[in-house]
């Protein structure tokens, strides 16, 4: 990255506020900023507690994400490098009384007495990296945060992060599986050619604890600026949807609501981003169903059991030795079922992906058929497509798909 500010060589020791902020401005023009702290807040909002200030990414552009921790909620508020230079000072010589900084090479606590006198003590890092180790380390660090910033408030709510904004070792998986998911709706959402400040509705089925379902309204609202995005999760769980909502209001994450209810009885008046992850068995084909009658612009589902089409499947002679045993014949019917799945959509006008996703928690089951609206979808490709599904199913033997009766009904 480009350096974004020039500033002064900071003096080896620190004594004043002047070479504190040339260190802060340093470190900023070298990327070697970690964190910065603010707290013993003396302000006059009584509920604000401390201020975390950490580099993130703003379209390609280095900017500081600053999350105000308050009694009941956080607040995240993103600024260019001068912008945000600027407010620091003005905070700490206003606000706060205190301020913790850590760089890859070092830590320095700044602290003002009750007379107002300060305080400067700097720390070597406890295991400094050299200069290689340092871009490699900075690099893996924004490609993390390149969807989900490790200290939004939301993932300190869910348990994901403890309260420093540390990951739990618990929650690794599913860290993982949050930004992936991110990852891939990111470009799905680019590759759909749909405005990303435009209105856009997101309905979020099996949405569970409301881990992806926060992390894509964070996602479309924070990083996006997207404030008219609305991100319902739709979880047959009473209890679970109830906790959601407790979670959302305190946060603050407007536009973002649980419901009580299923694929099969949820039915809103938009959906622009329909999503079904573990969907069991035609519990998938339903949620397709309803993504393709919503004329959604993104739908990803991961599929999970396939109990209909196996057993309808006549596999030939020559197959039979590989599919005596059972696991191979598992495979061989979710290879069919997600399939036919993904050709149904390609046939009513998406451009459809299958592929590996990152494991979700508590399964192997690690596939996502992500489909994405084709404008240019002609109607003669549609109808090679579906000659395509009549030949695959003639082959098998297959005589219903839940995924086509739905559609068959609904035209």
């Amino acid at each position: 990255m480009p350096h974004a500010m020039q500033q002064a060589m900071p003096p080896a020791v620190l004594q004043t506020l002047d070479d504190f902020y040339q260190l802060l401005e340093h470190c900023l023009a070298s990327n070697s900023l970690q964190k910065l702290l603010l707290s013993k807040y003396r302000g006059s909002d009584a509920s604000l507690q401390r201020l975390t200030i950490r580099p993130v990414q703003l379209q390609n552009e280095p900017a500081l994400s600053f999350v105000y921790q308050h009694q009941t909620n956080h607040i995240t508020k993103n600024y260019r490098y001068p912008e945000a230079v600027a407010i620091i000072k003005q905070l700490l010589e206003e606000d706060f009384k205190s301020a913790f900084l850590t760089a890859e090479h070092a830590q320095v606590q700044l602290e003002f007495s009750k007379k107002g006198k300060l305080k400067i003590s700097q720390h070597k890092a406890t295991q400094p990296l050299d200069k290689t180790q340092a871009e490699s380390t900075l690099q893996h660090d924004r490609e993390k945060k390149r969807f989900v910033d490790m200290s939004r408030p939301f993932l300190t709510a869910l348990g994901v992060t403890d309260a420093q904004q540390q990951l739990i070792p618990a929650m690794s998986r599913k860290w993982k599986q949050i930004n992936k998911f991110i990852e891939v709706f990111s470009q799905a959402l680019s590759s759909s050619n749909k405005p990303q400040d435009e209105a856009i509705h997101v309905v979020d089925f099996g949405s569970g604890k409301g881990y992806l379902t926060f992390a894509i309204h964070d996602y479309l609202r924070n990083t996006l600026h997207n404030e008219n995005a609305m991100v319902t999760g739709v979880e047959l769980r009473q209890a679970l949807a109830d906790l959601c909502n407790q979670a959302a209001a305190t946060l603050d994450h407007k536009g973002l609501e649980f419901v009580c209810g299923d694929v099969k009885t949820h039915a809103p008046k938009q959906t622009d981003v329909m999503i079904a992850l573990h969907a069991c068995d035609v519990a998938t084909d339903y949620a397709i169903h309803y993504g393709i009658r919503a004329s959604a612009s993104i739908i990803m589902c991961s599929p999970c059991c396939h109990k209909q089409i196996r057993p309808q499947m006549h596999s030939p002679d020559l197959m039979q030795p590989m599919l005596q045993y059972g696991v191979h014949m598992g495979q061989q019917a979710e290879m069919v079922t997600d399939s036919l799945r993904a050709l149904f959509l390609e046939a009513h006008g998406y451009s459809t992906k299958v592929f590996e996703f990152i494991s979700l928690e508590h399964t192997n089951k690690n596939k996502m058929i992500l489909a994405v609206k084709n404008p240019n979808a002609s109607a003669k490709h549609k109808a090679d497509v579906l000659a395509q599904i009549e030949k695959i199913k003639a082959f098998y033997g297959i005589k219903e798909h839940c995924l086509e009766s739905l559609l068959q009904e609904s035209v």
